[in-house]
């Protein structure tokens, strides 16, 4: 097998070969068919911090979609063929793919059968790819975190990768969904996927009387402007992390007895939720596909920030 293989911080990613894995008792082997780049990888190349959550050297990428090609000892309700998205979240080991052991970087990968979802018909393997994190970080934050019920006022911060996904399944549980994005074109986006409104700055809503604010991009000030946005008792929960510090007004998170809560990752029952949505074509987030060999210039075009929606590499099947 190939991979793109993480050595450490400042280092760029290198093509290397190892030997095929094996199935070991409660995994499957798997052939790669479609790997998502994620903004997390960029983060672990650049900044030092990351490096505690990496067993290095390790073929990098938590996003994958695969085909089943051998089965280990233990594993039932899985079948030699079958097509499967692995949840990145929640190994009975506590390995991770990409970061502790090796990922959907590689044209094959292992996982444990407790991170198996079966892609249903109608989705292809780069939407499943794309489910497996940013569908289910978005979905998380929103369903779970967000806690949102039909009829609720949701307002939702950045519409990129994550910000798209996270809107429109919102809207698919029946919320009313006010955007907040600077982008001309991000916000035609926002609105052909259900928004009742597009502003530029979430302040913006002030008046509306917000029930949950999602912030998806994490810019510091976003924050701060999510807090003194929502309505008394409200929620705000912060995704992105485009900036690892945050100054908030405590005088409104205090006074307005806001919560706030910081979401990441979300467990197998969200990728099952995305994939549904995807098979009926209620759920088609962006996404742009390059090939495996690509995969190292992926990387610096997402570090660049010249990706629309979310980038996937495809294998030769």
């Amino acid at each position: 097998m190939k991979g793109w293989e993480f050595t450490g911080t400042n280092i760029p990613l290198k093509m290397v070969e190892k030997p095929d894995p094996t199935a070991k008792p409660g995994y499957v082997v798997i052939k790669t068919l479609a790997g998502g780049l994620c903004h997390s990888d960029v983060g672990a190349l650049e900044l030092e911090s990351w490096m505690p959550l990496f067993q290095v050297p390790v073929i990098m990428g938590h996003e994958c979609c695969g085909r089943i090609v051998e089965i280990g000892e233990g594993v039932e309700g899985y079948e030699i063929g079958d097509i499967v998205a692995v949840c990145p979240m929640d190994a009975k080991d506590g390995t991770t793919p990409g970061y502790t052991r090796d990922g959907g970087y590689g044209t094959m990968t292992t996982a444990p059968v407790e991170q198996l979802i079966k892609v249903p018909e109608g989705v292809t393997p780069a939407q499943a790819a794309a489910a497996t994190d940013a569908g289910m970080t978005s979905r998380h934050a929103v369903v779970v975190n967000g806690g949102i019920q039909p009829g609720m006022k949701v307002g939702i911060i950045g519409i990129g990768g994550l910000g798209q996904i996270g809107m429109r399944i919102a809207v698919l549980k029946g919320c009313d969904v006010y955007v907040a994005t600077r982008k001309p074109e991000a916000q035609e986006l926002a609105r052909s996927l259900g928004a009742k409104e597009v502003k530029a700055n979430i302040k913006e809503f002030a008046d509306v009387g917000l029930d949950v604010i999602v912030d998806y991009a994490g810019g510091g000030v976003t924050t701060a402007d999510a807090i003194d946005t929502v309505k008394y008792g409200g929620r705000v929960v912060l995704v992105g992390m485009a900036k690892d510090v945050s100054e908030i007004h405590t005088y409104s998170l205090i006074t307005k007895h806001v919560t706030l809560v910081g979401s990441v990752g979300g467990h197998v029952e969200d990728i099952e939720d995305c994939l549904r949505y995807m098979a009926t074509g209620e759920l088609d987030p962006i996404v742009e596909t390059i090939r495996f060999e690509e995969i190292g210039e992926g990387i610096d075009r997402l570090a660049h920030g010249s990706v629309k929606g979310r980038l996937v590499a495809l294998y030769d099947d």
